[in-house]
């Protein structure tokens, strides 16, 4: 049929124009608005998310990519190029495995609702971070010496020297903390606030040890295996377990503490 026939039936009296074929809707994938040219090679995807998540590596998103998470072009010569729009995916996912500990099944599901339009998110700026992806702080090569972990920490110095000398914490080279130490010591200071004092908390570090042993365990046969996709996936699952083994004794001494409750 000729346009000028179709206009022609579109015109016939008591023709109901709603009548007519409706094209389906398309929904753009989320993220909405950002384009999507594919112009960006791996390094300059790194370089985007290193500002936020300074431990992020090429193993790490070609894992992602083998998850269906992101799915980046691919040049003639077989090069991956990504788009503005795939790397606000991929600060999503990160950022939920950052801050949640989501599984990555559980991240699929939630782009896969954001893509369809059931959920709406905006992409969120990124944020200067450190190591752990979460501060910026004084350190010395990414970790903190014992003064520098005080002044964050808003502690006495002595206050991590007995944290140590009870084996809560444990310095690395040349007596400097990893990042996830100014959290041991502020929960740490707020039960001394208590009368619960260093040595009360050896149990805790022994506990938090067994589980880590448990979950390198589990993660064994990932790392024994030389390639970068189960390297990543080494490490993915480490954090999801790491973040039950820790939901599960907080529900624990939760459930423990709820009968001292008068």
């Amino acid at each position: 049929m000729s346009p000028a026939q179709d206009r022609a039936r579109s015109d016939v009296p008591g023709r109901d124009a709603s009548s007519a074929p409706r094209r389906p809707h398309v929904v753009e994938p989320w993220p909405r608005g950002i384009s999507r040219r594919a112009s960006m090679r791996i390094s300059d995807v790194l370089g985007a998310l290193q500002l936020e998540f300074p431990t992020v590596t090429n193993s790490k998103l070609r894992f992602l990519e083998e998850q269906g998470l992101v799915e980046p072009v691919r040049t003639q010569a077989g090069y991956r190029q990504y788009s503005p729009a795939d790397v606000e995916r991929l600060r999503f996912v990160l950022r939920q495995q950052r801050d949640r500990y989501l599984p990555l099944k559980v991240i699929g599901e939630q782009l896969a609702a954001l893509d369809a339009g059931e959920e709406d998110e905006s992409p969120a700026p990124a944020r200067l971070a450190t190591a752990d992806g979460v501060r910026q702080a004084p350190t010395v090569a990414g970790r903190f010496t014992p003064a520098a972990l005080a002044a964050e920490a808003g502690v006495e110095e002595s206050v991590v020297t007995e944290l140590v000398e009870a084996g809560v914490l444990r310095p690395g080279t040349h007596g400097h903390f990893d990042l996830w130490a100014r959290d041991v010591v502020v929960l740490a200071a707020a039960l001394r606030e208590h009368g619960i004092d260093a040595r009360h908390l050896r149990g805790f570090r022994a506990a938090a040890d067994r589980q880590v042993d448990l979950v390198e365990q589990v993660v064994a046969p990932w790392r024994g295996q030389h390639t970068s996709s189960s390297r990543a996936r080494a490490a993915t699952l480490a954090a999801e377990l790491g973040e039950l083994c820790g939901q599960l004794h907080t529900v624990m001494v939760r459930a423990g503490v709820a009968d001292l409750a008068p």
